[in-house]
């Protein structure tokens, strides 16, 4: 049986994302940007995986972040509601 990694880290990738679009409750609790940085589920997704935010400092309250695995994503919007998009890039 062979067994594609690439396949199985974008598998991994997309469950977990999916897991956070379903229950944002139990994964999307931020008080700041900070926050975001210290969230231990961030560790849970493959090797590989980047993520970014914006925001003027680490107290900042308002904030978008992306999560990239090659083109697979899950975009985060921290405004007065915290809200997410799972998605591919095309490019």
């Amino acid at each position: 049986m062979l067994i594609d990694f690439n396949q199985a880290k974008l598998k991994q990738f997309d469950d977990l994302a999916l897991k956070i679009i379903t229950a944002p409750q139990d994964y999307l609790q931020f008080d700041s940007v900070a926050d975001f940085y210290q969230a231990t589920w961030l560790q849970e997704f493959p090797k590989g995986t980047t993520w970014s935010a914006t925001g003027l400092d680490d107290g900042a309250l308002e904030f978008y972040a992306l999560i990239q695995y090659q083109q697979h994503y899950l975009h985060i919007n921290c405004l007065s509601e915290i809200s997410a998009t799972f998605g591919i890039s095309k490019y």
